[in-house]
């Protein structure tokens, strides 16, 4: 995805705001519990659960998440990072809503970023919870399952390719981590908003494809694993995955409806999870074109 080029002004103040976002005094203490809080929820998945909220960094996720219409009840901005047009072009988006807004200094700030040059501006966010039931499917359903997903960066990979490819839905069977971890969020360069995500169990998701005539294509290396080519994606499709170390588990393997391989020319015998995902999702969107 190409960068934004912005004019950066250093030391710029921040623009005048309206009655509708009040401007708090600007925090330069680590100590301050609204800090204290966003490294909880920055840290620990429990304290997300708990509070119902999540972290995004950076202006363009936090610009594609306020276009899907996600809640933002809180924005930090530290006015040494973040230059004049950035600090503008979050005025016209949040100048006329409820969302606080805290100014922080560049030492406090730095303790709350989670990723290396960050642009001063980082914001609470509270996620959508979809449920498998509340999906609203097409004629022709192309689904990306992952099983127990533990990496972020994995999953907010595939969920860019997932934006990318228009797939109805990434469906996430027991995960080891929070489907709106930051790092997720920043991996997907924000597409943990466009991309309806929901997590659920294998037994659930088995129950409910047969219910809705889904057939489901298991990435694993069996007997009857057949070549990705040979399969016919253009009906209600879901694109099974497991973990890079362990694979998908026997139980959700057998009882998909076929399993199949991307070939191997080489030494390795496997490709990353988010790289295969991407080959086996882009050939079924090829068949549909």
């Amino acid at each position: 995805m190409a960068s934004v080029s912005l004019p950066e002004i250093r030391l710029a103040p921040l623009p005048p705001v309206s009655a509708a976002m009040p401007l708090f005094d600007p925090i330069t203490s680590p100590q301050n519990p609204r800090i204290k809080n966003l490294l909880k929820l920055q840290q620990k998945s429990s304290e997300r659960r708990a509070q119902g909220l999540t972290i995004i960094e950076g202006l363009r996720e936090l610009t594609i998440a306020h276009g899907a219409g996600v809640v933002i009840p809180a924005l930090f901005v530290c006015p040494d990072l973040a230059g004049a047009a950035w600090q503008q072009q979050l005025q016209e988006l949040f100048g006329g809503g409820t969302t606080e807004w805290f100014e922080v200094s560049k030492a406090v700030f730095e303790k709350v970023a989670y990723r290396e040059g960050s642009d001063g501006v980082l914001a609470l966010a509270r996620p959508p919870q979809l449920t498998l039931e509340e999906l609203l499917l097409p004629a022709a359903p192309l689904l990306l399952v992952l099983e127990a997903v533990e990496k972020p960066g994995n999953l907010g990979a595939i969920l860019r390719t997932a934006d990318a490819a228009q797939a109805t839905a990434v469906i996430v069977c027991d995960p080891r981590t929070d489907l709106f971890n930051p790092n997720a969020i920043r991996s997907s360069i924000g597409c943990s908003f466009t991309v309806p995500t929901i997590a659920t169990t294998r037994e659930a998701l088995l129950t409910w494809c047969r219910k809705h005539g889904i057939r489901t294509y298991a990435a694993a290396l069996t007997e009857h694993a057949v070549a990705y080519t040979t399969c016919d994606f253009r009906g209600p499709t879901a694109l099974v995955m497991g973990t890079e170390a362990d694979g998908l588990t026997p139980e959700l393997m057998q009882a998909c409806d076929q399993t199949i391989i991307i070939p191997m020319r080489g030494a390795i015998d496997s490709l990353n999870v988010s790289t295969a995902t991407a080959i086996l999702t882009f050939e079924a969107v090829r068949q549909r074109e």
